[in-house]
This record gives structure tokens, sequence and C-alpha cells, in this order.
């Protein structure tokens, strides 16, 4: 029997995702031979969590599904421990990139990863707290369906598992290490509503995240085909295709990995939208098989992103991602270009090549970014009011965002070079690495 481990972070009411998370591990155990730990790690605190715990306390599940609510003083007791455990240098600093005070979502799925190799599990699926599963005939579309279908198998096993295989024979060794689909909805970035104001102003916004060197044409192309996920299709029918995924046709709403998250960690920077979606990149441009399945999950956007104190903060996120790609097509590009060079005999990602790159991008010249905090500026400026109102808190932080970027990057390379260390000591912490008593704050 393998185990797994079905996850979705949070840091706001979701109660009724959790309950669907519970159905999903539910249907798991009932057709697969696994053991699932469905986890929850939880950053709200008073009636939210409350909520959350009913949640979890009252969906039914089978005697295999073994549930996990966490809150952050739960979580940081766990990682104290490990920490400390695995002797790595920098502790404290170790601590702030696993559980950050300010939001990040590569830190709260990093760990999800550590905890899953505490648990005994040899894979992580992974969901989010605004989006809901499809129905076909009144019965929830669940991605686990597939993902449980071919996850860690060699792919020339798996292939008799899927509707279609573009796989190279090459490739047949490899060991499908990322099952995953997409999603339906509102866009993966709450930005629809500048498409609505100004069409040209947002294709020059998002199309800030390709590379300087693109062309405009370029540019616009990608901006179109940025953030839609499965497009508006329902769920019909079932579809799987074997392959190299392309990193644009999934989403990290919709995404498990087998081990390969053992070797490499996310970026923990935070306040960053897309912080998360660096393996996705990573098993595609190393040649590692995934699974591209159509079970597509509903995406939806809550209030607070859009009002008040919220919409500053989550514009934040969007200028500082811009940022981060300064040094992330920088990576995907050496990735690219390095190819089966970053495995090693046993098919599993060299970290310490992964580490150098990442160091290796700290040292690039910052005046994209520049350009991008130029014409954000402007065009935020041209779609006026609240838009307009951000570019005025946005001037005055440009030196502080633009050395946070870099730094962003330096802290990954820290913690690749820590996390074989942290997953070891994970695993030491034995069967009942969490405290029974239920967790009631964030601290």
């Amino acid at each position: 029997m393998r185990t797994i481990c079905l996850t979705l972070p949070t840091n706001r009411p979701c109660a009724p995702a959790i309950r669907a998370l519970g159905e999903e591990a539910a249907y798991a155990a009932e057709h697969f031979d696994v053991a699932v730990h469905l986890l929850v790690l939880d950053s709200c605190d008073g009636e939210a969590f409350a909520a959350h715990a009913r949640a979890v306390r009252e969906t039914p599940r089978p005697p295999n599904v073994i549930a996990h609510h966490l809150g952050e003083r739960a979580q940081r007791g766990f990682l104290r421990r490990v920490i400390r455990d695995s002797g790595v240098a920098k502790p404290d600093l170790m601590l702030d990139l696993m559980l950050p005070t300010e939001p990040s979502y590569g830190a709260c799925t990093n760990r999800a990863f550590l905890i899953a190799a505490a648990l005994g599990c040899q894979s992580v699926h992974r969901r989010d707290s605004d989006s809901r599963y499809q129905t076909s005939n009144g019965t929830p579309v669940f991605p686990i369906h597939h993902e449980l279908r071919a996850l860690g198998r060699p792919a020339g096993d798996a292939a008799r598992h899927v509707y279609a295989t573009t796989l190279d024979p090459r490739h047949a060794p490899k060991p499908v290490t990322m099952v995953g689909s997409s999603f339906i909805g509102e866009l993966s970035v709450d930005i629809a509503e500048i498409h609505r104001l100004d069409p040209n102003v947002y294709a020059d916004v998002v199309g800030l995240w390709a590379p300087g060197h693109w062309s405009e044409q370029a540019k616009r192309e990608l901006a179109a085909e940025s953030f839609r996920g499965g497009g508006t299709a329902p769920f019909t029918r079932d579809h799987s295709v074997l392959g190299l995924i392309d990193p644009m046709r999934v989403d990290m709403c919709n995404i498990s990995f087998h081990r390969v998250h053992e070797r490499v960690p996310l970026p923990p920077a935070t306040n960053t939208i897309g912080s998360d979606y660096f393996l996705i990149h990573l098993v595609h441009d190393a040649g590692l098989p995934g699974v591209l399945h159509n079970r597509n999950i509903v995406n939806f956007y809550t209030g607070e992103r859009r009002t008040g104190p919220g919409f500053p903060a989550y514009q934040t996120r969007f200028a500082k991602f811009f940022l981060s790609m300064l040094y992330l097509n920088f990576l995907y590009d050496r990735m690219a270009a390095a190819g089966d060079a970053l495995l090693d005999d046993q098919h599993q990602v060299r970290a310490p090549a992964i580490a150098a790159l990442v160091r290796e991008s700290t040292a690039l010249d910052r005046t994209e970014n520049v350009r991008r905090l130029d014409v954000l500026d402007a065009s935020y400026r041209q779609l006026g009011g609240k838009y307009a109102a951000f570019a005025d808190t946005l001037a005055p932080r440009r030196e502080r965002l633009l050395h946070e970027a870099g730094q962003d990057m330096a802290d990954f390379a820290l913690l690749i070079e820590a996390w074989a260390a942290l997953i070891d000591a994970s695993r030491a912490t034995g069967p009942h690495p969490f405290p029974h008593q239920p967790d009631r704050d964030r601290r």
C-alpha cells in the first residue's frame, strides 16, 4: 500500500473546500491501494480556524484516511524540531524561510513537502482553497483519479494507464514525476478587471512576465494565453496524455509530484504570485515524464483581493511576480539547455546543479526589472482610479522591491542547499510528528 499526502494550504475561510478535499481523500482510499494523509495547513485563526476544524472532524472518511489540521503553532513546532535535528546553518533564517510572517505561495507548499516526508508519503497532491471540483452526472470529478493511476510508475508502464502518449521512448525508464491539469473559471491571477478597463494596457502589463528580449508581438501572444487555464469548456469525459508536460498547461491548484519535491523545494519568496510554479518547469526541463489530464478544477476568487487593503496587497504580489521573472526566465532557459544533465543515473534531480544556477542568477543586471516597474507605473496611471493610487504607493518602494527580488533568489539557493538535510530530518521524526491536542491559534 502506498502512502500519499493530499494537501490544502489556506489563509482564508474555506470550510467547503476542506469538506470537498475530504471527499477526494475518501475516493482515493476507496478506489486505490493507498493510505491517504489529508493535510490542511491553516494560517487562519479564530472562527475561521474553528470552522475548518469542524469541517475536518465532521467529513466522513474511511479508516485509511488520516486527517491532520495544523495551525501555524503546530507547524512552527514541527519546523523547529526538524531544523534543529538537521544541523543546517542559519537555523533562524531557515525557520523564517519556511514559515514567514508574510504570505508565501512557495513556503506553504514547502511545509507540506516536509510534513509529507515525516508522514512517510511518496507523493504530494496539492489543491487550493479558492477552487472547487467539477461534477459529471452529479458526481465530483476528482483529479486524484488520474494522479494515482500513473504517478511514480516507470513511464513505460504508465503508458498502459493513459489515453495517449507523446513521450519519446528514451524516457520510458524514468518515473512519472508529475501528474496535473488546470482549471476553468476565473483567471488564475485576479486581473480580469484590467482587461475590461483597457485591453491594450492589459497586454502591456501581462506581457511583462516574458523575457525582456522578446518581441512586442511575442509578448502580446503570451499575454493572450496567460492565466486562462483550461478555458471554459466543462468536463464531459476523461482524457490523459503521457509526455513532457508544457508548464503552461498545468496549475498548482491541480498538481501532484512524486519524489522530485524531496530533492528541490519551491522558492520561498514572500508576497510574490507564481513563486510556487518552479517544480513544474524543472520537471519539464529535466525531461521527466508527466501526465496531463482534463479533470480541471473550477477557479474562483474571494472578495478580499478586490476591495480595501486587499487590493494593494494583491497588486504588490503581482508586481513582485514580474520582478521574479528576471531570475526565473534565466533559470528556465538554463535548465532547458541542461536537460537530462540535471538528472543523476537514478533519474533524480541533481539539486546542487539547480542551486548553482539559482546562485548564478542573483548576479543578473537589474535594468530589465527597472523597465518592468516603469511600464507597470505608466500602465496603472493610464488606468486611473485605484490603479493610479497603487502606482503612487509603488513608486517609493522601487529600490526595496528590486532588492527583494534578488534576495529572494539568494534565499532560494540557500534553501535548496539545506533541503536534503531537512527532508532527512523530517523522515526521522517518526510516525507521530505532531501533537494530538488541537492547535487553536496561529502562534
